[in-house]
This record gives structure tokens, C-alpha cells and sequence, in this order.
């Protein structure tokens, strides 16, 4: 304890910044320390208060907002940071906090960040509390946010908004419809999740229909269906994958167990060797590839998780890592997100073999990199016509409102995707004006661009027989939604057609829809997708904590 708070003293003197020793108010006196901190610390002054929080609004999105929301509402049981205790901490407390971390409360370190980027994650803090950031500041308050909204023109397309998202509209942004960076701010517009509004519901093309499976869970993630049908699924921040079992006759599942807890940030889940008699289930923590003996029909582990291979994660950026394997079990591939928005891996020896799909051998061996410059692949699968790799992706922000695309696209080995120095094939990043000229005419043109910002995370191809025929082999991906758009977007389930070819031709259709309450709230994001042995989809979605079942009823 001592020694951490020498250090932080010794940080903000290294930078010159001024810490007379003060008296305390007797207000302040007799407010209980922040998570315990010293008292030397809480009157450290913050050398960056006042100045514009645009980078910090970014560090924050990166590092703080999957677990405290983009508005710092809190989620769950994790505590709200633009109210309470912290706002009423002081500046030296907060970012003592930030520095030290806490893992018995599940607050990571960011020691590693510098002194400049902890003290503005301090000054965002207080613009999240005052609600005083507006359109110039790249930070809306919700009152604005809605303002927004209401009276935004309508978006010029291919480019679209939660508005005008309709089941069964389709869509194609080709290279040619992307602006020049810039062309708008970068908006900071995380969405306030609240509860379902009466007579709210999921909304989908004719001939389909909505039920809730499953409600009351701890931020359902992903969802992979078993080879005996039961669908697994991953509840990230509690640490724990959990199993469900069957559909009844009133549409609900016939039995919940939880698999397996203690898990770190837990999200890909897959079943190994491929085929229909698994002997293990592989899930990818933040930092590790483990594994727990199986057979079907396990609802519990049935024995402790054995370690496969560490994963790069320096407690920073992307935490999601999925996991699949070749068709004929010989290779396991992970994806690893950036620690970042744009770091050059140049300089910034955190992103180390992240923004890649990494290659192992299915026992943890033999690690190389698969393919780069996929800034975030969240979710994979593999085409069962063409048996190649794909990646749903979520793209880079701060270019403005249309920039840049999140996108899904087959994988190639030993492919470049871009991140950070390029994006769509070669347009430069102007953040990383010169660099890497050899790479430009390399950078590959993803299969099918989506729309900037929608937060392109599991992806599915669609193996059931319930839906028609021209639905099979299709993908069904989940857009999250936006957290820095100035008139939201995604909060919905796409569907992009293969047509029974196992290749895609750019277009992809809206296709669950209604989660958006207006321009300042949601009630709903889907995260995960799967098909059910019956032919229906099930999709996760972390905001209601629910699990929503899609049947096809007829024409």
C-alpha cells in the first residue's frame, strides 16, 4: 500500500504538477475514504482538469465502459461511476483507484496506462457526472442525445440510423459510399439501458415470430449449440458458462444448469474434436484457452478446468476471445482483439499478437498468427460449404458518424485487414498519415461491409430446417449497437444471404429489429446466435438479460 501510493505521488511530481498540502474541509473530513484510500492521496491535484476530454472519452470507452456502461450508468451489480461514491470522491482518490485497482472487487490496475491518460480518465469522470460534455466536447448528455434524434434529417443513403432499421430491409455499402475522415465529429452517444416498455417486442419479417426463451440472466454473451442440442452459453462478467436444455411446449427451456464458474471473463465456447461425440468443451477466457472434460449430456463439469494456452491481455482494451477449430480438429484458432482504438503496434508493445486470429494446435502448442489487422473479430464460424474461417469485427471509431465500417468477411491465411494503419482495402488512417506504405496494397476488402458503429459481434451460419429453404446456410450475425454515433445505429440481428453458395455478394438484410427506445435509450442489445436443434435461432442479449427464440410461423 505504501509503496503504491509513493508511486503515484512520484508520478504526478514527475510531470511538474503542484500538490501543496492542504487542510481538509470539514465536509471533507468526514466523507469515508474511496475504497479505502490513504488520506495522503486526496488532495492530489489533476495537472488535466478542465482541458477537452476527447482521448479520454476514448480510453474510457475502451477500458471502463463494458463493465460501467458507455454513460457510466453502471450495469448489474457493477457500480454506476457518474453518480454516487464517485463523484463525490475526490480527483487524487479516483485516480489512486485507477492506478491500484482492486481484484477482490474486480477492478483491474491500469498502472500500466501513463500518468496522462489515468488523470483524464479522472477529468471524463466529472464530465460523465456533470452531463455537461455537448456535441463540441464529442460527448452528449441525454437530453441532448434525444434532442439529436428528433431532429436529425434523415441519414443519406446506404448509411441509415435505429429509425428507419425495418425487418426485411436490405442493404449494401460498397468502398465508393465511404466518406473522408472527418466528414462529422465523433459523437459519444453509449446508450442508458432501461427496462422493457410495455408493448415493446423484437420485431421481424412476415412469417416469423418472437418468444422469450429464457430471462433473468447475469449478461448472457455468447451461445453455441452442442452436438446433443444443448445450448451453452457464456455469462462473461460473472465468470461462469451456463447450459440449457431443451425447448417445451411453451417455448421455455426444459432444464438450466450451471457448467462451469471461476472463469476469467469468459466468452468463446466450442466443443472438441468436431463430429458428434466430444470429449472436451474449450472456453476462451481474456487471458487463457482452458478446457473441462465432457461427454454429451454433461449439465455440470466433470472435472477442473485444465489450462490450454495463455492469450495476450494486458488488462486493457477487447476482452472477448472466441474459439473454433478446422473441420478436421487438426488446428484451434482464437481471435484477439485490440488493446486499443488505433495504438501502433509499432510502439506500443501491449497490442503484441492482438488485433489477430492466433493458430495453436488443439493441445495450446505451436502458436502463430493466423491472419492481422482485424481490429476486433468477435465472433467466428466456419463455413460448412467452403470450410474457410470468418470473423464478424468490429472496426475502429473517432473518424466521424460513417467511418469506420465494422464488417464480416472470410479469413484468409496469413491475411492483413488493416488495423491501424489502413481500413477498406487502401484508405490510410490519417491518425498514422506515412506509415507502412508497403502495406497499403495488401490490405484485404472485406466479403460484406456493414454499417460504422454497429458492433458486429457472434455470427452464425443458419444449419436449421425450420426456415425455407433459400434461408439455408445464410448468416445470421448480431449488431450490439453503437456507443459513439451521434444518431444511433445496430441494436439488431442481420441476416446476410449466402445464396447456397457459401459466398456473399455485399448485401445484408435487417432483420430483428426494435430494441431502440429513442435516441438516449435501449432496452435490448443482442450479443450471441445460434441455431437450435429445431430449426429456431436463439439470440442472447445482454441488455434485458434475456434469450429471444425466433420461429418461422408460414407465409
Amino acid at each position: 500500500m505504501v509503496k503504491s501510493t509513493i508511486r503515484i505521488l512520484a508520478d504526478v511530481m514527475a510531470m511538474g504538477a503542484m500538490m501543496p498540502l492542504l487542510i481538509f474541509t470539514a465536509c471533507a473530513a468526514q466523507n469515508p475514504a474511496f475504497h479505502g484510500a490513504p488520506t495522503s492521496v486526496r488532495t492530489m491535484r489533476n495537472p488535466y482538469v478542465g482541458q477537452p476530454p476527447d482521448s479520454a472519452k476514448s480510453a474510457y470507452h475502451i477500458r471502463c465502459a463494458n463493465c460501467h456502461g458507455e454513460n457510466g450508468q453502471g450495469m448489474g451489480n457493477v457500480p454506476a461511476l457518474a453518480s454516487g461514491a464517485t463523484q463525490s470522491a475526490t480527483d487524487g482518490e479516483l485516480f489512486w483507484y485507477i492506478t491500484r485497482g482492486d481484484a477482490g472487487n474486480g477492478m483491474p490496475s491500469w498502472e500500466t496506462l501513463s500518468t496522462q491518460e489515468r488523470w483524464q480518465i479522472v477529468s471524463f469522470l466529472r464530465v460523465l457526472g456533470s452531463s455537461k460534455g455537448g456535441p463540441s466536447s464529442a460527448h452528449f448528455s441525454l437530453g441532448e442525445a434525444l434532442g439529436i434524434g428528433v431532429d436529425a434529417p434523415p441519414p443519406e443513403p446506404p448509411f441509415t440510423d435505429y429509425r428507419f432499421e425495418k425487418p426485411g430491409t436490405f442493404r449494401k455499402i460498397t468502398l465508393s459510399d465511404l466518406p473522408a475522415p472527418f466528414a462529422t465529429k465523433s459523437a459519444g452517444n453509449g446508450p442508458e439501458v432501461v427496462p422493457r416498455p410495455e408493448n415493446a417486442w423484437p420485431q421481424v419479417p412476415s412469417g416469423f415470430k418472437v418468444d422469450l426463451y429464457a430471462t433473468g440472466l447475469d449478461e448472457p454473451r455468447l451461445i453455441r449449440t452442442a452436438p446433443n442440442g444443448d445450448m451453452f452459453v457464456a455469462e462473461t462478467r460473472p465468470g461462469q458458462v451456463r447450459v440449457f436444455r431443451g425447448i417445451n411446449a411453451d417455448g421455455k427451456p426444459g432444464q438450466t444448469e450451471v457448467f462451469a464458474t471461476g472463469l476469467k471473463l469468459p466468452f468463446g465456447i466450442n466443443f472438441y474434436p468436431p463430429g458428434p461425440n466430444p470429449q472436451w468443451i474449450y472456453v476462451g477466457n481474456t487471458n487463457s484457452v482452458v478446457r473441462f472434460p465432457y461427454q454429451n449430456g454433461d449439465l455440470k463439469a466433470r472435472g477442473p478446468a485444465e489450462h490450454i494456452a495463455d492469450l495476450p491481455s494486458s488488462g486493457r482494451g477487447h476482452i472477448t476471445r472466441d474459439i473454433q477449430f478446422t473441420p478436421d480438429g487438426s488446428k484451434m484458432y482464437v481471435s484477439v482483439g485490440s488493446g486499443s482504438n488505433v495504438d501502433d503496434p509499432d510502439t506500443t508493445p501491449a497490442e503484441k499478437n492482438r488485433a489477430d486470429v492466433l493458430e495453436f494446435n488443439p493441445d495450446g502448442s505451436a502458436m502463430r498468427i493466423f491472419a492481422y489487422g482485424i481490429r476486433n473479430c468477435v465472433g467466428m464460424a466456419v463455413n460448412p460449404i467452403t470450410s474457410e474461417l470468418w470473423c464478424s469485427v468490429n472496426e475502429r471509431d473517432a473518424l466521424g458518424d460513417n467511418l469506420v465500417p465494422d464488417y464480416i468477411t472470410h479469413v484468409q491465411p496469413g491475411g492483413f485487414y488493416g488495423w491501424p494503419w489502413w481500413y477498406m482495402g487502401g484508405h490510410q488512417d490519417p491518425r498514422h498519415e506515412g506509415k507502412h506504405p508497403e502495406l497499403k496494397d495488401k490490405v484485404i476488402t472485406p466479403d460484406v461491409i456493414l454499417h460504422p458503429h454497429n458492433a458486429s459481434l457472434e455470427m452464425t451460419f443458419y444449419d436449421g430446417k425450420q426456415f425455407p429453404a433459400e434461408y439455408q446456410g445464410d448468416i445470421f450475425a448480431c449488431e450490439h449497437g453503437s456507443w459513439n454515433r451521434t444518431v444511433r445505429v445496430g441494436y439488431e440481428l442481420i441476416r446476410v444471404p449466402l445464396h447456397q453458395t457459401g459466398h456473399a455478394s455485399g448485401e445484408y438484410e435487417d432483420f430483428m429489429t426494435g430494441f431502440v427506445v429513442d435516441n438516449g435509450h435501449v432496452w435490448g442489445r443482442p450479443v450471441g446466435v445460434t441455431a437450435a436443434t429445431d430449426g429456431s435461432l436463439l439470440v442472447t442479449d445482454d441488455g434485458s438479460n434475456s434469450i429471444w427464440r425466433i420461429t418461422y410461423t408460414g407465409k
